[in-house]
């Protein structure tokens, strides 16, 4: 926190608020590890942390609400960000949280209903569709309630918390892990999202929020404890998910990863210019 000489507690309080890079966070399950630190460690109170779906935090550094997001991967093709590198979101198999689910074999999947929550996810099932299934399905976007979804499309897409309050297991349908189809297809890890800062903001350092990270790690026991309940799932899927199926740590081949997606998202219809992110 910056400290001003010469003024009153209360506006060297005021003035270090208004100090504070403005940083948008995904209310998601996956991203607690990530911002455990920044909430319970020695990086509280770096930040001012708001939380929202992963297109609006998106949104939120776009048009300047946000300095800082974790942001959907999708959106490093749509605008100009410094990613920071170290941590984010990402898997090395099943994911558990983005399902395809259909009504129909995947190779006959016509229409495509897709959370509107969410835009990598939404990239992600168009290439796995087209790479491996061989279909470019009509596709558009609505709130995630999979018997609505389904009313009117052969597949819906379904991510996030929402997903793992489903068992695959036991739906009646056709159903795709979009992690474990990603990751066999390449032979790479799938990043769903990253720290980015938009332009302008000063370089940060990738240690604040790798250390707020293994803060979270260190503190998984912690975690599980309080955020079973609130999603009304079980302590041991909320441990496995976070433990198992996601990968906060971001290396070479994560970001490997990361291009290979960008150029396949680039190359969908109506395609944005794809960003080069260095290794």
């Amino acid at each position: 926190m910056i400290h001003y000489r010469g003024i009153s507690p209360l506006l060297n309080w005021v003035l270090s608020q208004e100090s504070k890079l403005r940083v948008s966070v995904v209310s998601y399950l996956n991203t607690v590890p990530l911002i455990w630190g920044m909430q319970h460690g020695e990086q509280r109170g770096v930040f001012d942390l708001s939380f929202a779906i992963p297109a609006e935090c998106a949104d939120r550094l776009a048009d300047g609400r946000a300095d800082i997001g974790i942001v959907p991967a999708v959106e490093l093709n749509r605008q100009k960000l410094d990613i920071i590198r170290g941590s984010g979101v990402a898997c090395h198999g099943a994911v558990r949280s983005i399902l395809l689910i259909s009504k129909v074999p995947f190779a006959e999947i016509r229409t495509l209903a897709t959370d509107s929550t969410s835009r990598t996810s939404a990239a992600l099932s168009r290439i796995v569709l087209s790479r491996k299934y061989g279909v470019e399905p009509q596709h558009w976007s609505q709130a995630p309630h999979i018997g609505k979804m389904l009313e009117n499309a052969d597949a819906a897409l379904i991510i996030g918390d929402t997903a793992l309050l489903l068992d695959p297991a036991t739906l009646p349908f056709h159903v795709l892990d979009l992690g474990k189809e990603w990751t066999e297809m390449t032979g790479l890890p799938m990043v769903f999202a990253v720290w980015a800062a938009r332009t302008g903001v000063p370089r940060q350092d990738p240690k604040l929020f790798t250390e707020s990270l293994r803060f979270g790690l260190e503190h998984m026991d912690d975690i599980v404890r309080e955020w079973h309940p609130k999603f009304r799932l079980s302590e041991a899927l909320v441990r496995e998910y976070l433990t198992q199926n996601i990968v906060f740590e971001l290396g070479e081949r994560e970001y490997a990863g990361l291009n290979t997606f960008l150029q396949y998202a680039s190359e969908l219809k109506s395609p944005t210019e794809a960003q080069k992110v260095s290794v």
